[in-house]
């Protein structure tokens, strides 16, 4: 489980706002972050990833305290251990495409799998610079997930997927999150193409 009960001021595009967010999360639940353009979304990602720190608040994670700003306690991010794709992808331009699964994992077998559900088997050999946008996404999802993780976050990681790419990757998704029994939040823009896995919806107001 996560609870959270964080404050940030964000910059936006008339002055600041604050982004306030309390709530809990269950484990083993998907849950789908919605809000504004600018609400503060992708920021409240990356303060639970632990790449901002938030004004006010704390996090704590399955009875671990990841975040006191109390007692300024404030968990790397490497030792939160949590998946997270980004919106830009994040990919390292000198690894191929089997190279990024195997710098996160030495399971063949589930890199394999991860392979056939992104259906980026005969891309293995390839750098980021020569996939298209959408097999980057693709690969920036497999990747998030090669590691197994109990937490991971996820930044509009369909917006670049056709439909029929992305309604398979969102399908393989809802079983593997099952199996991995793996909490995830996602931040999209249509909320409706995630109906079938979504198990709550939180909304970030102002």
């Amino acid at each position: 489980m996560i609870q959270v009960d964080i404050e940030k001021k964000i910059k936006a595009y008339k002055g600041t706002r604050n982004l306030k967010v309390p709530h809990f999360f269950s484990s083993g639940s998907v849950t789908l972050i919605t809000g504004e353009s600018g609400v503060g979304k992708t920021t409240f990602l990356k303060i639970l990833a632990g790449f901002i720190e938030p004004d006010r608040g704390r996090i704590n994670v399955n009875g671990v305290e990841w975040v006191n700003t109390q007692t300024k306690k404030n968990i790397s991010p490497q030792k939160r251990l949590v998946g997270f794709v980004f919106q830009d992808y994040a990919l390292f331009p000198n690894m191929t495409v089997l190279q990024h699964l195997q710098y996160a994992t030495k399971d063949e077998l589930w890199i394999e799998k991860l392979l056939t559900i992104s259906k980026l088997e005969t891309f293995i050999n390839h750098l980021p610079v020569y996939l298209s946008g959408g097999q980057q996404q693709r690969l920036a999802i497999i990747r998030a997930l090669a590691t197994k993780p109990e937490i991971l976050l996820m930044d509009e990681p369909f917006s670049a997927l056709d439909i029929e790419i992305k309604q398979h990757i969102i399908n393989e998704l809802a079983t593997i999150f099952g199996l991995l029994s793996t909490t995830v939040l996602i931040v999209s823009h249509n909320p409706y193409e995630l109906e079938n896995i979504a198990t709550n919806r939180l909304i970030i107001e102002i």
